[in-house]
C-alpha cells in the first residue's frame, strides 16, 4: 500500500481535559515534510514538541518529488537519509532540448568526494512516511493527528491556539508557534498576513504516470517539442517505474477539462509515442512567486509554503523549506535554553528571508524564460536557444529552471574575513563536504564528523601540531597529520583553501560563521558571540 493510502488513528490527549490550557514550549503545525523535519529537528536537540496535524493520512500525490543534496545532508543529520537514498533515483545529468535536437547536457555535481549526491527523486509520501517512522522513535515529538487549528491568540510571552478535534474543541499554549501548514495556511491568516508578489497565468499539467521505459536517469527538458507544439515539456523518473511529466498548456486552457484523463491520456501518448501506460496522480497549476513580508509574528513563526511560494521548476519549494526549518531549529535551541536573546529570531527572518527573495528572483527568471510574456520575450529566447549549441555563453542563458542550490546568506551572524582566502566557504555559507581518513584507517566525510561534534557551535580546524583553545561548549574537529582525522586526497585542503592552522567556526545548521588563518582566543570568542546574535 503506497504511504498516501494509509491511515493514522485519532486519538485523544489528555490535554483535551484541562481547564485552561497545557503549556508546552514548541508547538508545530502542519505534519508536511517541513513541520516533520523541523520536529525530529528539535527533538534531536533535547526539546518536546507537539506537533499538529489536521489530516489523518499522509498526502496523496506525488507533489514534491527533487530533494537536494543540502536536504539529504540535513535528512542524514536526522537520521532518515539512508532510507531516502535507498527508495529514492539518484541523478545528476539534465539535458535541454529545442524540438527533437539537443541544446545542452549539465552535471549538478561533476566531482567525486561528497557522501550525498546531487539530488534524489522521491515521491512526497515516501519522504513523508519516513519522516513519520523516524518521529515515532523520539519520545520527545507527541504527533497529533486530526487535530485543527481554528484559532490563535498571541500575549507577551507566549501563544494560544484553540485546536478543532473530532471530540471537540480545546486549548493549548506554546512559548513559539512554527507554522508550516501550507500555502493555505490559516495561521497566516491568523496574523493578518497575506502573500505579495506575482501568481502568472500560464497553466502546466503534472502527470505522474506509471510504465516501463528505458530512458536513463536524468532531467530531461524540451522547448517546443514535436510531440507538443510551441510548449515546454520536462520528464524525470521517479521510484516504482513512475514518471514525472509536465506539459506546458497555456494560460486560456479550462483547467476542469484538461484534468481528466481522457483529455490527458492523448497528450502523453504522442510525447511516448504508445498508450501503454497508467495514472498515478493528475494536477493543473499556475507558477507562484510570493512570499510573506515579514516571517515571525510575535510567537508565530512561519517556514515552507505558509511563509513563500516558488514554481515548481527549480525543486526550491520543498528545499527551501526544509532550509526555513534547519535554519530555525538551532535558534528555538538556543532561545529556549537562554543561552541566546530572542532576538536571535530575527536573524532567521533577515536569512530566510534574503533564501526567498533569492529563490523568487530566480523562480521568476525561469517563468519568464520557459513562458515569455511578449513577442520580444519569445523572439530573445528563439535567439538564445539557437545559439546555445554553439555557444557557451549561450548555454548559460538557457532557463528551464534552475536548480535549487544552498543559500548564502548576507547576515549579522558572520565576522567578515580578516584575511585574503584563495578560496573555501565565505562567511554565511554552507559547509562543503569532503572525505577524510579516520585514524583507524577507516573513511568518513566531514558531514560524519561534524554530527560527531556535537552538531552545535564546530571549529573545523587545519591542525599543525598546537593546541587551539576552542571555546567552551563548542565541539572540533581536527584534521591534519597528528589529528584524529586525515585529510583523504587532499579535497579538504583544496575545497576549504587549508593552509596548516586555518580555522572555521561552523554554526550549528553547518554555515560558516566565520574563517581565521592563524585565530586567536579573543578573536574567536568574538565572532562566536556574533553567531550567537548577541552582538
Amino acid at each position: 500500500m503506497p504511504p498516501g493510502q494509509a491511515a493514522f488513528g485519532y486519538r485523544r490527549h489528555c490535554d483535551q481535559d484541562r481547564r485552561d490550557p497545557a503549556r508546552h514550549r514548541v508547538v508545530v503545525v502542519g505534519a508536511g515534510p517541513v513541520g516533520l523535519s523541523l520536529s525530529i529537528d528539535l527533538a534531536q536537540r533535547g526539546h518536546s514538541v507537539v506537533l499538529l496535524d489536521d489530516a489523518d493520512r499522509i498526502g496523496d500525490g506525488s507533489r514534491a518529488i527533487c530533494f537536494s543534496k543540502r536536504s539529504l545532508e540535513l535528512w542524514d543529520r536526522l537520521g532518515v537519509a539512508d532510507r531516502m537514498l535507498a527508495k529514492g533515483v539518484i541523478w545528476q545529468v539534465g539535458k535541454i532540448f529545442l524540438r527533437d535536437a539537443m541544446v545542452y547536457r549539465f552535471d549538478l555535481l561533476p566531482e567525486q568526494g561528497h557522501k550525498m549526491p546531487a539530488f534524489i527523486n522521491l515521491q512526497q509520501y515516501y519522504a513523508e512516511a519516513f519522516l513519520v517512522d523516524r518521529v515515532q522513535q523520539l519520545p520527545q515529538v507527541d504527533l497529533r493527528w486530526r487535530n485543527k487549528v481554528i484559532g490563535l491568540a498571541q500575549h507577551n510571552d507566549h501563544a494560544v491556539l484553540t485546536v478543532a478535534t473530532p471530540e471537540g474543541e480545546y486549548r493549548l499554549a506554546a512559548d513559539y508557534v512554527v507554522a508550516c501548514d501550507g500555502a493555505r495556511s490559516a495561521l497566516r491568516g491568523m496574523v493578518g498576513a497575506e502573500f505579495q508578489g506575482e501568481v502568472f497565468e500560464d497553466q502546466f499539467l503534472i502527470a505522474d504516470v506509471k510504465m516501463q521505459a528505458e530512458f536513463p536517469t536524468e532531467r530531461w527538458f524540451w522547448f517546443d517539442p514535436p510531440f507538443h507544439s510551441g510548449q515546454s515539456a520536462l520528464l524525470h523518473r521517479q521510484p516504482d517505474n513512475v514518471w514525472r511529466i509536465d506539459l506546458q498548456i497555456g494560460a486560456d486552457a479550462d483547467a476542469a477539462v484538461e484534468r481528466l484523463p481522457e483529455n490527458v491520456r492523448p497528450r502523453i501518448e504522442r510525447m511516448l509515442g504508445h498508450g501503454d501506460f497508467s495514472f498515478e496522480w493528475i494536477s493543473i497549476y499556475k507558477f507562484q512567486c510570493r512570499r510573506m513580508q515579514r516571517l515571525v509574528h510575535s510567537r508565530v513563526v512561519f517556514a515552507g509554503d505558509s511563509a513563500h511560494q516558488v514554481s515548481p521548476f527549480g525543486a526550491r519549494g520543498a528545499n527551501s523549506g526544509l532550509e526555513d526549518g534547519e535554519n530555525l531549529a538551532w535558534k528555538l535551541d538556543l532561545v529556549l535554553r537562554r543561552t541566546a536573546g530572542a532576538a536571535l529570531l530575527s536573524s532567521y527572518e533577515i536569512e530566510r528571508g534574503q533564501a526567498a527573495d533569492d529563490n523568487i528572483r530566480a523562480s521568476t527568471r525561469s517563468t519568464d524564460f520557459i513562458a515569455p510574456h511578449s513577442k520580444q520575450e519569445r523572439r530573445l529566447r528563439g535567439a538564445v536557444l539557437a545559439l546555445a549549441k554553439q555557444a557557451d555563453f549561450a548555454k548559460r542563458m538557457v532557463n528551464a529552471g534552475r536548480l535549487s542550490l544552498p543559500s548564502v546568506y548576507d547576515t549579522p551572524l558572520s565576522t567578515p574575513d580578516g584575511e585574503i582566502w584563495a578560496g573555501g566557504p565565505k562567511p554565511g555559507a554552507q559547509m562543503i563536504d569532503a572525505p577524510l581518513a579516520r585514524g583507524d584507517g577507516g573513511r568518513c566525510y566531514l558531514g560524519d564528523a561534524f554530527v560527531a561534534a556535537g552538531r552545535g557551535f564546530t571549529l573545523l580546524h587545519a591542525a599543525d601540531g598546537t593546541t587551539l583553545p576552542v571555546p567552551d561548549g563548542v565541539g572540533e574537529i581536527r584534521i591534519g597529520a597528528d589529528a584524529g582525522l586525515r585529510d583523504q586526497a587532499g579535497l579538504f585542503a583544496q575545497r576549504y583553501d587549508a593552509s596548516p592552522g586555518a580555522a572555521y567556526l561552523l554554526r550549528p545548521d553547518g554555515y560558516v560563521a566565520a574563517r581565521f588563518k592563524q585565530p586567536t582566543p579573543a578573536a574567536l570568542d568574538a565572532a562566536l558571540a556574533r553567531a550567537r546574535g548577541m552582538v
